[in-house]
């Protein structure tokens, strides 16, 4: 299989012409990674099953491990997870920024990118490229870290391409990217609880 082509970019004011090819390769049922303000991430679109099928695939994950997904826009989640009025004001001031909040879903979110609890992760990035992206596209991008067969986090490029190249559809190049996860933070029943710390800084 062919590997998929890499184009340079720049994260924090990306090319309209980059934006719309990488959302078109998603409404396309794609796969693309590109640079966060966390990590170098995978994607797809969330209305997409088989495409959400093929990063499970890609990352050797357990089907059972719901993976996250980012909105363009905190008026965006409420579509997807239900939010509370402490909810949505924790949200407003962590976002955007390096968290993903753990909230009960809606109907909209598939099944599988559920846990059993009915439960979802969503994320604001800081990152202008993905929120363009997700913009253009019109929907939430499912995302996950990208990393080779050992699970190690892979922080360039050009690493992606060589180990994941050929089961990608688009490779964004926005240099090489420190590997720094969100911070997990749950709102369930209007509780903060952190469950990963990561990049993210919570003052209670």
């Amino acid at each position: 299989m062919a590997s998929a082509p890499i184009l340079e970019v720049d994260p924090q004011f990306p090319q309209p012409r980059i934006v719309e090819k990488a959302a078109k390769v998603l409404e396309d049922g794609g796969l693309i990674a590109y640079p966060t303000d966390t990590y170098y991430g995978i994607g797809c679109d969330l209305l997409s099953r088989k495409a959400i099928d093929r990063i499970y695939g890609v990352k050797g994950r357990d089907r059972k491990k719901p993976l996250a997904f980012l909105c363009p826009d905190l008026s965006d989640v409420s579509k997807y997870a239900i939010v509370s009025k402490f909810a949505y004001r924790t949200m407003k001031q962590l976002t955007p920024g390096p968290f993903t909040f753990v909230l009960v879903a809606t109907k909209l979110v598939p099944d599988m990118m559920q846990t059993k609890q009915r439960q979802v992760g969503i994320r604001v990035p800081q990152a202008p490229l993905m929120l363009a992206i997700a913009s253009k596209l019109g929907r939430p991008i499912v995302t996950t870290s990208a990393t080779d067969q050992d699970g190690q986090v892979l922080i360039d490029a050009k690493d992606i391409k060589e180990q994941l190249g050929s089961r990608l559809d688009l490779i964004l190049d926005g240099g090489v990217q420190p590997n720094e996860p969100s911070t997990v933070v749950s709102l369930i029943d209007d509780q903060i609880e952190v469950l990963r710390q990561g990049k993210g800084i919570i003052v209670v």
